[in-house]
């Protein structure tokens, strides 16, 4: 028997105001949800080069920006089910979308962009999550209701020169997706199957050799959002209990992150001083936690010169 892994204590960064929180809207994407009733559902947590948060509301298509301070900005509303988010190297904001596909915001006006819908005349199912590899390239997955049930989930790759690859197809729920720090590794959480994948990722956007990395223990919805530090290291969200992992690059538990507040721990991002502080995104109260970790997150495209 393994000891368990050290705890870490989260603490309160910010509150999503009352003036933002639509209590009695209802939205489609409820769905199947343990309250339906949301007020907000946050995700998407991103840093942009000024060190302000950004994160999504999935069933009323917003994006806000929270400063250090904690003080939160409305960037953007539409109509739409903005999910996953990554920036690029000038400030614009990429949404995995479940309802309208790839969406770009723009980080500084907050003009909305519907950049891909479908893909050659077919729909996706419903995008949840995406990353760009260090040379900008932007994997996303489409989700949908895929599961055990229907193992179909799909990672694309959108080349710099916009032509686009499947890199797999028969994964049951794709969701959180980072990079190792070497970029030769894009890890994946599947949530229908409570595990954590790795894809060796070829020059040629082909990937082999897939497998297993993690198989989390307990919990009813799986692991969620994840984030790789700079020794690769893994944060792993297990959205639908109280906790966030962080596993080595081994695949061995190094602390369990303990949530201050509610159970719906959907993602995490690094940020703050010297990149060694990590957020997360507590959806169903509409707070944003923060932890203190000894290793700095890894370096994003975004972060990067070009």
């Amino acid at each position: 028997m393994f000891a368990p892994p050290p705890e870490l204590k989260t603490r309160v960064f910010a509150r999503l105001p009352d003036e933002f929180r639509l209590n009695g809207r209802k939205s489609e994407w409820s769905f199947g949800k343990e309250n339906p009733n949301l007020h907000s559902f946050l995700e998407g947590p991103s840093f942009d080069r000024e060190g302000n948060l950004l994160v999504t509301d999935i069933p009323f298509g917003r994006v806000f920006r929270i400063s250090p301070q904690g003080v939160f900005d409305l960037v953007a509303e539409y109509d739409g089910e903005p999910n996953g988010m990554a920036l690029d190297r000038e400030g614009n904001i990429y949404l995995a979308d479940h309802k309208n596909g790839l969406v770009k915001v723009d980080g500084k006006t907050g003009e909305v962009t519907f950049v891909l819908k479908r893909l050659r005349r077919e729909g996706f199912k419903g995008l949840n999550d995406l990353t760009f590899d260090a040379v900008g390239n932007l994997y996303f997955n489409d989700q949908g209701q895929t599961g055990m049930q229907d193992p179909t989930g799909r990672i694309y790759r959108l080349n710099t020169d916009g032509t686009i690859d499947c890199i797999i197809d028969t994964i049951p729920s794709p969701n959180g997706m980072a990079f190792s720090p070497d970029g030769r590794i894009l890890y994946v959480a599947v949530t229908r199957a409570n595990q954590v994948w790795r894809l060796p990722i070829h020059p040629d956007a082909s990937s082999t050799k897939a497998g297993i990395h993690l198989h989390m223990q307990g919990g009813h919805t799986g692991p969620d959002g994840i984030a790789s530090d700079g020794d690769g290291n893994l944060v792993v969200c297990q959205c639908g209990t109280d906790s966030v992992w962080l596993f080595s690059k081994f695949g061995e538990p190094l602390f369990r992150i303990r949530s201050c507040a509610g159970h719906d721990l959907t993602n995490a991002a690094f940020g703050g001083p010297g990149n060694k502080s990590l957020y997360i995104t507590e959806a169903s109260s509409g707070q944003i936690l923060v932890a203190d970790l000894e290793v700095p997150g890894m370096e994003l495209f975004s972060q990067t010169d070009a």
